[in-house]
């Protein structure tokens, strides 16, 4: 018996070891990618760790940007500051929005069938939307957090995408809560982001500042607190008109001043 636990243990050390094995092909690559972003590790098992995760994001993102060189993807996918975490750490870290059950509405937004929309918009060319900041910690996020400072806030109707629009070209921008769980989400470079897998259980706060199209596909233009190095500069093109996509228009509001 003593025999059969000892060769057991061992094949347990042994399966460890090589789930821990990373590829000495990439040693240049994991350094170079921990110079661009000052990635630092406070001892050898923490890196190794790190690397691991590493070179299984890495893998999906080549993967997933080789399938998209062929057309099977809107968005392309980038290894960014985000890339030694998973999507269970990034989830935990950089999100937890939690919605009422009971939103306390101050009012409903209704749409004005005079007002023109137009095909676009993007408030950040009317200097109206603030640099992208790093959030650093757990997103407390919640549908009023955009109105704290005012007596009033406005509520837009349920998963109703044609409202979002409106009120984004006749209002401004639109704080919404998005699912932002899946790995391609946080290792999102560029495109229109469009991942069957994405719910719409919402768990992240964001800023909707905009819409428009790119290569027939419309999208919502969505300001993230992640950083400069999330995305595009901080920003994220997301499905529009996709069945409410990730849930974005589920629980949008702007402050009523």
């Amino acid at each position: 018996m003593k025999l059969w636990a000892c060769i057991f243990l061992a094949s347990l050390a042994a399966g460890a070891a090589a789930h821990l094995q990373t590829d000495p092909m990439l040693d240049f690559h994991w350094e170079l990618w921990k110079k661009s972003y000052g990635k630092q590790y406070s001892h050898q098992k923490e890196e190794g760790a790190r690397r691991v995760t590493w070179e299984k994001n890495l893998k999906l993102v080549m993967l997933h940007n080789f399938e998209h060189s062929l057309g099977l993807h809107s968005y392309e996918l980038g290894m960014n500051h985000l890339a030694d975490m998973t999507g269970e750490e990034v989830a935990a870290l950089l999100t937890g929005v939690k919605i009422p059950h009971q939103l306390d509405r101050n009012s409903i937004y209704r749409t004005h069938p005079g007002h023109s929309v137009p095909d676009s918009m993007d408030w950040r060319e009317k200097g109206c939307v603030t640099d992208v900041k790093n959030q650093n910690g757990t997103c407390h996020y919640n549908s009023t957090t955009r109105a704290a400072t005012c007596s009033k806030y406005v509520e837009l109707p349920y998963a109703d995408e044609a409202a979002l629009k409106d009120a984004i070209a006749n209002i401004g921008p639109v704080s919404v809560a998005i699912d932002a769980k899946q790995p391609t989400f946080f290792l999102y470079r560029s495109g229109v982001y469009d991942d069957p897998r994405c719910t719409q259980e919402v768990n992240h706060g964001v800023l909707a500042i905009g819409y428009g199209t790119l290569d027939g596909k419309d999208f919502w233009l969505v300001k993230n607190s992640w950083g400069k190095y999330f995305g595009d500069q901080g920003y994220i093109r997301m499905s529009r008109n996709n069945g409410n996509h990730c849930g974005i228009a589920s629980y949008g509001c702007y402050p009523q001043i």
